[in-house]
């Protein structure tokens, strides 16, 4: 039978094996061992806010991207600021807070670059093409693009510098055509603006610009437009102040599930 005094030793003896594997274990956990809490931290994506400087034509779907982008990615907020791609470009340059750019074509994108205000590169993220607006039944007759040229017929497109006004050019140039405006606006939802409040009788809108106005305009295709196919790039600006998440939206943007949203707009595959 064991004494009181032996018990009393193997008790104190295993007390101090427990305290050495607390030991051991506190300082494992303090020399870095990852715990759960810092596992979770490690892998989460990124958080914050950015804005998002984007051509007109992208409105629709921008929105639609950014609620679903923020949903997916808790602790983000998304921004946008919407105009004519190349006054957004002189926006940039004289230093406007964007973080990310998407441009309605590769000109355009091409004069950031050019001016080291992109940083890395630029990606494709969709592909457009022209069509005639036109009030529903196409009360006008308006079937091609020599048709705008008719007297008296009110006719709007983009200016030149916005890239809807440059793809207007060069359909103007495949078909023979000189087209001789009303006006000519600062971005392609002006124009459609004009087209669906009776101010215009057909103005010169991308395809996604039709769809998107959901019966309010109907639209009429021709043959030179299949000719002049703008490209969207998109990429972060210079001097972002969260190019993290910069860089995480403008990935979902390229992304399957982005590219569903676009190509459910009516946009081509890049």
């Amino acid at each position: 039978m064991l004494s009181r005094t032996t018990t009393t030793l193997a008790v104190a003896a295993a007390a101090l094996v427990l305290l050495s594997g607390c030991s051991t274990g506190g300082t494992t956990a303090a020399s870095g061992t990852s715990t759960p809490d810092s596992t979770s931290r490690a892998t989460a994506g990124p958080t914050g806010s950015i804005t998002v400087f984007a051509a007109a034509s992208l409105q629709k779907t921008f929105t639609t991207l950014g609620a679903d982008y923020e949903r997916a990615h808790p602790g983000t907020t998304v921004t946008f600021s919407f105009a004519g791609s190349s006054d957004l470009v002189t926006q940039i340059q004289n230093g406007a807070p964007a973080d990310v750019f998407a441009s309605a074509d590769e000109p355009n994108m091409e004069k950031l670059t050019a001016a080291h205000l992109i940083d890395g590169s630029a990606e494709p993220v969709a592909t457009n093409t022209l069509q005639i607006a036109v009030a529903p039944g196409n009360p006008k007759q308006v079937h091609d693009l020599g048709d705008l040229t008719a007297p008296g017929l009110q006719v709007v497109t983009c200016a030149v510098p916005v890239p809807c006004g440059a793809a207007t050019q060069k359909v103007e140039q495949a078909a023979g055509v000189t087209l001789h405006p009303v006006s000519e606006e600062q971005s392609v939802t002006d124009v459609l603006g004009k087209v669906e409040s009776g101010q215009a009788d057909a103005g010169l809108v991308y395809v996604t610009d039709v769809r998107g106005a959901g019966g309010k305009v109907d639209g009429v295709e021709f043959d030179a437009a299949r000719k002049v196919v703008n490209t969207y790039p998109i990429g972060v600006v210079q001097g972002s102040r969260n190019t993290s998440l910069a860089r995480s939206f403008s990935t979902y943007v390229r992304s399957d599930d982005g590219q569903k949203v676009l190509a459910a707009a009516g946009f081509g595959a890049p």
